[in-house]
C-alpha cells in the first residue's frame, strides 16, 4: 500500500489530534487523491495553508500524493510576501478587510473600532459568507472549520480563542494589525469611514451638554451617527492601545 509523510508546522498543528502534532506521521492511501484533499481530511482547512513542499519542492493544492512523498506544510504567511516560493496563493492580501461569521458580532465592533474593514450581519449563511470574502477579497473570520473547508474561500482563519476580546489579540497577532490601524476612523455601526463634521452640521443631534464642551466631531456618512471625543474616550484609547500592543 502507499505510504506517504505528512509534517504540519506551527499553528496548524491545532486542528490535529495530540499524538500528530509537531512530528511526521505516516499516512497510507490507496487512491490518487489532491494533497488538498489529503490535508483537509487531517481536519485543517485549505485557507489556513500558504506553503506545501513535496521533497522539498513547492507545489499548489492539485498535486496528487504519490507513493513515498514527504510532505511538509505550513501556516498562511499574511504578514510577509513569499510569492517567490508558494505555488497555492500568488501574493498576500496587503488591502486587510474581512467578513465575519454570524456569531463575531462583538470582535467586529473591536476591529471596525482600530479602523478595520470588518463586514458583519448576524443572519448571514454560509454560503453568502464564503461568496463575499471570494469575491471582495476579504479575510473570513470564523469558528466553524466546514466553512474554510469551502472551495470558493480563498482567504480566511479559523479563531482558537472564545471570548472577543482574546480573539481580537489573536487577529492583532496574526495579521500584523499593529502597524495597520487607524484607531476610531470608521463607524461603529455600520462599518462606514467617518467624516470630520463642522458642529454647526451636527449641532441638532447633539446633547446639550456635548455642544458646549466640544468643537471636533465625525459623523457617518451612510447612518448619520456622530462620534466626539467624550468623557469615554481616554479609556478607549488606553484599551486601544493595550489590544494593539498585544
Amino acid at each position: 500500500m502507499p505510504v506517504a509523510n505528512f509534517r504540519f508546522y506551527a499553528e496548524l498543528n491545532d486542528f490535529l489530534p495530540p499524538e500528530r502534532r509537531f512530528t511526521g506521521f505516516p499516512y497510507s492511501f490507496l487512491d490518487a487523491a489532491t494533497v488538498k484533499d489529503r490535508i483537509e481530511s487531517f481536519g485543517v482547512p485549505h485557507t489556513e495553508v500558504d506553503l506545501i513542499l513535496v521533497n522539498g519542492q513547492s507545489v499548489d493544492f492539485a498535486y496528487r500524493v504519490r507513493d513515498g512523498d514527504r510532505i511538509s506544510v505550513y501556516p498562511v504567511f499574511e504578514a510577509f510576501d513569499i510569492a517567490g516560493l508558494t505555488r497555492l496563493r500568488p501574493e498576500p492580501l496587503r488591502d486587510v478587510k474581512f467578513v465575519l461569521d454570524v456569531h463575531l458580532g462583538r470582535l467586529a465592533a473591536y476591529l471596525r473600532m482600530l479602523g478595520f474593514d470588518a463586514l458583519y450581519q448576524n443572519r448571514c449563511g454560509d454560503q453568502r459568507l464564503a461568496e463575499i470574502s471570494r469575491h471582495e477579497h476579504r479575510i473570513l473570520l470564523t469558528r466553524d472549520v466546514g466553512l474554510l473547508k469551502r472551495a470558493c474561500v480563498t482567504h480566511g482563519y479559523y479563531l482558537r480563542a472564545t471570548q472577543p476580546r482574546r480573539q481580537l489579540a489573536e487577529a492583532v497577532r496574526r495579521f500584523d494589525l499593529g502597524r495597520l490601524a487607524r484607531p476610531f476612523s470608521r463607524c461603529l455601526r455600520c462599518n462606514t469611514p467617518l467624516a470630520r463634521a463642522g458642529k454647526d452640521q451636527v449641532l441638532h443631534q447633539l446633547p446639550a451638554q456635548v455642544a458646549l464642551l466640544h468643537d471636533e466631531f465625525r459623523r457617518c456618512p451612510d447612518c448619520g451617527r456622530v462620534y466626539w471625543q467624550g468623557g469615554h474616550f481616554r479609556r478607549m484609547r488606553q484599551w486601544v492601545d493595550a489590544a494593539l500592543q498585544a
